[in-house]
């Protein structure tokens, strides 16, 4: 379960336990995933490509990299991606490390969840392709709860 409004993403456990990982989610409560999806696919040392929702809202930013990234060390994806999908469809989210371990904590993303590189390798290790992932909505900036 990821919760943007706290930045933390929960590994829930048997025993009603969970991991508590910190994560860095969408820059706009607008940029956020939320409900279920299953993770239907992961990925070690993933390419990149912006999406061509990014390439419209930041063209010189994200223009030049339409081709998208090998993956790599200096790939914003980090060292590994868990590809979120629901009915079937890819929903273009991701949970995955980040080559900027700065922004952990914060709302900066374009929508995906980030991680702490040794924290999505060690999510990556646990997870199951199949499991079932929650994400919980995004409060607007200064709502309270």
């Amino acid at each position: 379960m990821v919760d943007p409004n706290e930045r933390f993403l929960y590994l829930v456990q048997q025993n009603n336990r969970a991991l508590r990982y910190g994560v860095g989610v969408g820059k706009v409560e607008a940029f956020n995933f939320q409900g279920e999806a299953t993770i239907a696919a992961k990925k070690e040392w993933p390419g990149w490509r912006p999406t061509d929702n990014m390439i419209a809202r930041e063209p010189d930013r994200y223009g030049p990299l339409r081709d998208g990234i090998p993956g790599g060390p200096n790939n914003p994806l980090g060292p590994r991606a868990l590809y979120l999908f629901r009915d079937g469809y890819d929903t273009f989210f991701r949970l995955h490390g980040t080559v900027e371990p700065h922004t952990i904590g914060t709302m900066v993303s374009s929508g995906c969840v980030r991680l702490f590189n040794q924290d999505i390798i060690d999510l990556y290790n646990r997870v199951p392709v199949g499991t079932k992932a929650v994400v919980l909505p995004a409060r607007a900036r200064g709502e309270v709860a």
